[in-house]
């Protein structure tokens, strides 16, 4: 069974590629990086030498974002 299938069966998903994660929070990979870079996206986790990103990391991050119209820049940080 491919790895897609696998996904599709499974009740929760804790970790997800990077273009997985950009696509969860609404971006391209290249715009996605670019936020990881700079610190306004969460790090990703590392198993051997895959970059893995937490769930619920990018959901706290993507909850942490102004809404429009909303005062403040957006600037998060987790480079820190």
């Amino acid at each position: 069974m491919g790895r897609s299938a696998v996904l599709a069966r499974l009740p929760v998903v804790f970790g997800l590629s990077e273009e997985e994660a950009a696509a969860a929070v609404g971006l391209g990979a290249t715009k996605f990086r670019e936020l990881v870079t700079s610190g306004r996206m969460p790090k990703p986790r590392r198993i051997d030498g895959r970059k893995v990103w937490d769930v619920d990391e990018l959901r706290a991050t993507f909850k942490s974002l102004p809404h429009e119209g909303d005062e403040g820049d957006g600037e998060i940080n987790f480079a820190a």
